[in-house]
């Protein structure tokens, strides 16, 4: 059943009305990376036929994926048998692949690019699911691909994003997420590739700064969220931080590009009410233990998962400073991350600011 009202509808998206379509799947996909996201964009797939090969990052995820379950990051869920995990990119990527997921941290995208340059299937969509800014460049998944991918590839490039907890699409609850390209055909194609009729729904976007200014932003606002939580406060001061957030989310998305479509849908909107709001976002997690009196070095430490925030916080903060974009809330994160500024004392910093007009907040940034 969809979530939007009616499942005799027409499959809307988030810049009008796309053809219903039949919810066609890819007979073959290729998944790059093991964690819990791209194990899960991988059932959704097997599910409903595919065949889905996993890139892994180490033959003991491999391993474990081929015995049955993935006890590194997706522990207690059993693989689907439609899945199977590769370490050799040769063999991963069998012929005529109808779909390729880059499902990469940020931080780590351009290194696979750079090394598997001419390995990647030609013809096929290529999807970013990641939501970052690379350090140092400003750059985000997309911008990466186009940078690094020979001409051949780049009509065939899209990203994918929205609230959507991996343990949740493997449970099978229902789940919105949205693809965005330059090409409205590639985008379509995509996201009747990965919709599956029932609990994983996506809709199509051409507003690929939006999505992936969105994507990043809401990680930083995360961890932000996530020590208000540990600092005890409730949902007076969460409903402030989503707010103002999305305020600080759209300057910058619109400084570096965005028609603005994308920012009240699920990668704006949904994906920071989403990540603000539960423990089972790592951002939230990091924020709630830094909080608590935790450093980031214990916090990274604990776990073998990636919360792009992080690193995030410094590229925003760089790509912000340079587009004399005002975030005052990203700023704190970055504060308290990397210069040890107590989060109680950010907040009280962010409370003492002059008052401003709010019908004036999103265009200058008061």
């Amino acid at each position: 059943m969809s979530t939007d009202g009616g499942s005799n509808k027409k499959q809307k998206t988030e810049a009008g009305a796309l053809r219903p379509g039949d919810h066609a799947h890819p007979d073959r996909a290729l998944v790059v990376g093991d964690g819990a996201f791209a194990m899960a964009m991988a059932t959704a797939m097997a599910r409903r036929g595919s065949s889905v090969r996993v890139l892994c990052h180490t033959e003991k995820v491999r391993d474990e994926i081929n015995s049955g379950e993935n006890k590194t990051y997706l522990p207690g869920y059993k693989v689907h048998e439609n899945i199977k995990g590769y370490t050799s990119i040769e063999e991963a990527c069998e012929p005529d692949v109808q779909l390729v997921l880059l499902v990469i941290p940020t931080q780590f995208l351009r290194r696979f690019l750079c090394t598997n340059i001419s390995k990647l299937p030609v013809g096929c969509p290529i999807v970013a699911c990641a939501k970052g800014i690379e350090v140092g460049t400003g750059e985000t998944p997309y911008e990466m691909m186009e940078g690094e991918l020979p001409g051949k590839y780049h009509k065939h490039f899209a990203v994918l994003a929205g609230p959507s907890f991996a343990k949740e699409i493997m449970d099978g609850q229902p789940t919105n997420v949205v693809v965005a390209s330059e090409s409205r055909e590639v985008a379509t194609s995509v996201a009747q590739y990965v919709s599956d009729g029932s609990s994983l729904r996506a809709y199509v976007s051409d507003d690929v700064h939006g999505i992936e200014i969105s994507g990043a932003v809401k990680n930083v606002l995360a961890i932000a969220s996530g020590a208000l939580d540990g600092l005890g406060f409730g949902n007076n001061a969460r409903a402030a931080l989503v707010c103002r957030g999305l305020a600080e989310l759209t300057r910058l998305a619109v400084a570096t590009g965005s028609n603005g479509r994308a920012l009240a849908g699920l990668a704006g909107v949904g994906d920071v009410m989403l990540t603000c709001s539960s423990s089972l976002s790592r951002n939230f997690t990091v924020g709630s233990k830094l909080a608590k009196g935790m450093s980031l070095e214990e916090i990274q430490g604990g776990t073998n998962s990636v919360a792009e925030g992080v690193a995030t916080a410094k590229s925003v903060r760089a790509l912000a400073t340079k587009l004399g974009v005002e975030m005052p809330i990203c700023d704190a994160v970055y504060t308290c991350l990397y210069e040890g500024k107590p989060p109680r004392e950010a907040l009280a910093e962010l409370q003492a600011r002059p008052l401003g007009d709010e019908s004036g907040l999103i265009a200058e940034g008061e």
